[in-house]
């Protein structure tokens, strides 16, 4: 396969890195920090092992656990989607390359929880007093930074055609 027909696969790497973290991560939280434990780190900051068989803050979690399928097969069908935009992606698109190479490695991070445990590990908990952000993981971190991405890109892009940005 030529380079240019492979369009943006390189970028597959970041995302083995992402999963691989994501994938570390959590099972070291398992393995050292029992379920609703916590450590706290800073003031503002602590690993705390929470399983959420939902998806992002909670969503669905309590269902009776047909949401476990409903994840995976949406994760699943997110993940091939993204590995055809990067292979059709033009090389120019380093930016938006980037990014959905970081959200492939979430979505895949966290897909991997639900099929092995039914439910995905989250561990990172920041607080200010008594406000609490849900817990969250690696692989949401990813899917955040690759969300940023691709809003940076479209709003790089629009300036620099000259097109006004809200």
């Amino acid at each position: 396969m030529t380079e240019t027909a492979r369009g943006q696969l390189r970028w597959l790497g970041l995302t083995a890195v992402a999963i691989a973290l994501d994938q570390l991560s959590k099972a070291w939280i398992r393995a050292h920090i029992a379920l609703y434990d916590s450590r706290e780190l800073l003031p503002v900051f602590s690993l705390t092992h929470r399983e959420n068989p939902g998806a992002a803050f909670s969503f669905l979690a309590g269902a009776a656990g047909w949401q476990r399928w409903l994840f995976t097969l949406l994760a699943a069908g997110v993940s091939v989607a993204l590995i055809v935009w990067l292979k059709r992606m033009p090389r120019t698109a380093q930016v938006s390359a980037a990014a959905l190479a970081f959200i492939l490695g979430g979505a895949f991070g966290n897909l991997i929880d639900r099929v092995r445990f039914g439910a995905v590990t989250d561990f990172i908990l920041v607080y200010w007093q008594q406000h609490t952000f849900p817990a969250f993981n690696v692989a949401d971190s990813c899917i955040t930074i690759g969300a940023g991405l691709l809003l940076l890109d479209v709003y790089l892009g629009q300036r620099a055609s000259g097109k006004a940005v809200a």
